[in-house]
């Protein structure tokens, strides 16, 4: 199988963009569950 610089480049793209939505929703749901302490 030969993966070319497109391939490659789409598939590391769709990971980061996968991992960081990821990352934001579980820590969006974390600090929606601890409430009583505001952050700002």
């Amino acid at each position: 199988m030969y993966w070319d610089d497109a391939v490659i480049f789409g598939l590391v793209t769709v990971a980061m963009m996968i991992a960081f939505m990821g990352g934001w929703i579980a820590f969006v749901v974390r600090d929606a569950k601890r409430k009583n302490k505001p952050r700002h």
